[in-house]
């Protein structure tokens, strides 16, 4: 019995720091190796004329968005890219307040609008059959990105390979003090770097919404159930074996959550959505027909949305456990430890509700946030079985 609870222990602290740590490490000796033997990747670069830059479609799907619509065409027209070779393409799934009535006021939109609310990626087919060109970027209504953003995307797809391009997001909060832009900030960081060099080892494990663009010719349908949408189509052009190139020179720059529960919806829905993909993408976790991106996958994805946070929500009945059936000392030291990290974490939680922040409580407080919010996702899925459409999350 004893035996047994040690080695159920230390599988569980193994699958936890190895999701959170260990993984990045790994990625960073696997590219160390890499460029020692390959060199650094060669830069692709724009074509000299700009007349033989490519047509993109800057696509925003929106629902009752007219709140931002003026801060968001404003932003668009800053961005550098051949007027005769950009579409600005709105997809209003569903609204009913003034953003089709905005909209028509810029006379560079194209307007496609559906009276029925039937979720994101239902609008986002909705809008590429109105598309005609080889290049469709995906972004969001409520982020602003920089000037030379679609410059940098159609550079990186003069890479043949690659078929999907990932763009970074940047979160910011309003005010200091904003525990959930802040910590959501941070997690984007660390997040941001492990993307960057799985780009570079093969290929990014998907994309998100805030910013990234498909190369029409490889692209294709995700279900309209899908809850991550954009995820679930850059994954499919992965599994059609064309890689997923990440930049960070291309960025979307978006306000965190209003609050903690407001990100929570956030994240149970990402979490639902998580689980929804690996189950649709399970062919994808087989070394012997994906060899290079199963460990990326499982590592980077699976883990995190599945495994692991049962693991690290188990590492206390059985601590507590082998304390009393005095496995050893190295168990009452992980035991107090453990101790000291979620008495951080509720410390933290506190401070957030009185909206205080310390830098170190918020990292173990968002962190146990984030991995509540994977059971609370569970349930989610469960209700959530037959449509992509969620209630979005109030920004700051």
């Amino acid at each position: 019995m004893l035996t047994t609870l040690k080695i159920l222990f230390w599988i569980c602290l193994a699958l936890v720091f190895y999701t959170y740590i260990g993984y990045g490490v790994v990625l960073f000796l696997l590219l160390k190796v890499k460029r020692l033997l390959y060199g650094k990747p060669q830069d692709a670069s724009l074509p000299v004329d700009e007349s033989d830059y490519p047509d993109v479609t800057l696509m925003i799907c929106a629902y009752n968005e007219e709140e931002v619509i003026p801060e968001k065409m404003e932003n668009i027209r800053q961005l550098r890219y051949p007027r005769d070779k950009f579409c600005i393409m709105w997809v209003t799934d569903g609204s009913n307040d003034r953003s089709n009535e905005l909209l028509q006021q810029y006379e560079e939109v194209t307007l496609v609008f559906s009276p029925e609310r039937r979720g994101k990626a239902a609008a986002m087919q909705h809008g590429l059959r109105e598309n005609k060109a080889g290049i469709v970027v995906f972004t969001d209504a409520n982020t602003m990105l920089n000037t030379d953003a679609i410059r940098e995307i159609v550079r990186l797809m003069q890479n043949e390979d690659v078929g999907c391009v990932s763009g970074e997001k940047r979160v910011a909060a309003r005010q200091k003090g904003e525990t959930a832009a802040e910590g959501e900030g941070l997690y984007w960081k660390y997040e941001s770097t492990l993307k960057r060099w799985d780009s570079e080892l093969y290929s990014a494990m998907g994309a998100a919404g805030e910013l990234f663009a498909v190369r029409m010719s490889v692209y294709r349908e995700a279900s309209p159930n899908a809850l991550l949408d954009d995820f679930m189509m850059s994954m499919l052009i992965l599994k059609d074996g064309h890689r997923i190139a990440y930049t960070r020179d291309a960025y979307a720059m978006e306000y965190g959550s209003a609050d903690m529960q407001e990100e929570s919806k956030r994240k149970r829905r990402i979490a639902a959505g998580g689980l929804q993909s690996i189950w649709w993408l399970r062919g994808l976790m087989n070394p012997f027909r994906y060899p290079k991106v199963a460990f990326q996958f499982v590592s980077h994805r699976v883990l995190r949305w599945s495994i692991t946070p049962v693991a690290l929500f188990l590492l206390i009945p059985l601590n507590v456990l082998l304390v009393f059936m005095k496995g050893g000392t190295i168990y009452t030291v992980v035991w107090i430890l453990q101790i000291l990290f979620y008495l951080a974490a509720f410390l933290g939680c506190l401070l957030a509700n009185r909206r205080k922040k310390n830098k170190l409580l918020n990292i173990a407080y968002y962190f146990v946030f984030m991995n509540l919010n994977v059971f609370r996702g569970m349930f989610y899925l469960r209700s959530h079985k037959v449509g992509g459409i969620w209630e979005k999350a109030r920004r700051g």
